[in-house]
């Protein structure tokens, strides 16, 4: 008897082609006027890893501010000390990476679309209520935390997955392009890379170099892990058993 064929592991070709396709969408429309909500969306994630390491740390979180700009700020109090500070100033650009390869991971490998937009909504609008600076901020993460919530609760299957992975795929490239906007471009002004080696004496250069190392790293883990093919299944003890009788059991006419 042939034994039965096995799943074929390794990359996924449709999930390649998709997240593909999604990244070349991300880089063409990424300054298109009618994506600046989810611009605005990535500069928040941005800001809430600065957030979560100052919460990490026993500081405390002031306020967070986004504009229309699309600019960000998140003003809070750190304790003093080498560490603090370089989780703080390094959580911004690596904490996007890390989010949009958690996002990446859990829509492709997992399908928690519905759970992940739930989840992104209940804490954009949390972000609203207890960090807003100013009535810009509050009323975005407001406004967006009701969309995701509503979306979440009302948009079919397909049309879900389909978000959460535009989601992930812009909050990746933002990590990206906000590294190489702030600390690769000459003329780039004032980031988060400058202002980490005034407290620690290690040049710009070095933690932009880390950063960026890291958050490709983050992401292209993240796109391996989601692309793969999941393992076949093995059969429990029962079935082998059942199996194999089966196997060996003489085949019978029945008697006319």
């Amino acid at each position: 008897m042939p034994a039965p064929l096995r799943p074929r592991t390794g990359l996924d070709s449709g999930r390649l082609l998709a997240l593909a396709a999604l990244v070349v969408a991300g880089v063409w429309f990424w300054n298109a006027p009618w994506l600046a909500p989810l611009r605005l969306l990535v500069v928040l994630v941005h800001e809430t890893g600065h957030a979560l390491a100052t919460l990490v740390f026993g500081g405390r979180v002031e306020r967070i501010i986004i504009g229309a700009d699309e600019s960000g700020q998140c003003l809070s109090a750190v304790p003093a000390g080498w560490l603090p500070q370089v989780a703080l100033y390094s959580a911004g650009y690596v904490g996007s990476a890390v989010s949009g390869a958690l996002q990446l991971v859990l829509a492709f490998r997992f399908q928690l679309h519905r759970a992940v937009l739930y989840a992104m909504g209940t804490w954009v609008t949390a972000m609203g209520l207890l960090y807003a600076g100013n009535t810009f901020t509050l009323a975005y993460c407001l406004g967006m935390g009701a969309v995701l919530l509503v979306l979440a609760r009302m948009l079919p299957a397909g049309a879900e997955k389909a978000l959460v992975m535009v989601i992930a795929v812009f909050t990746g490239l933002y990590a990206l392009f906000d590294l190489r906007d702030d600390l690769w471009r000459v003329g780039g002004g004032t980031s988060d890379a400058v202002l980490l080696a005034s407290q620690t004496h290690v040049p710009a250069l070095i933690w932009a170099f880390l950063w960026t190392a890291v958050s490709v790293a983050v992401l292209v883990l993240a796109a391996s892990v989601s692309l793969r093919r999941p393992r076949p299944r093995s059969m429990d003890a029962v079935e082998k058993v059942r199996s194999a009788a089966a196997s060996g059991m003489p085949r019978t006419r029945p008697h006319p």
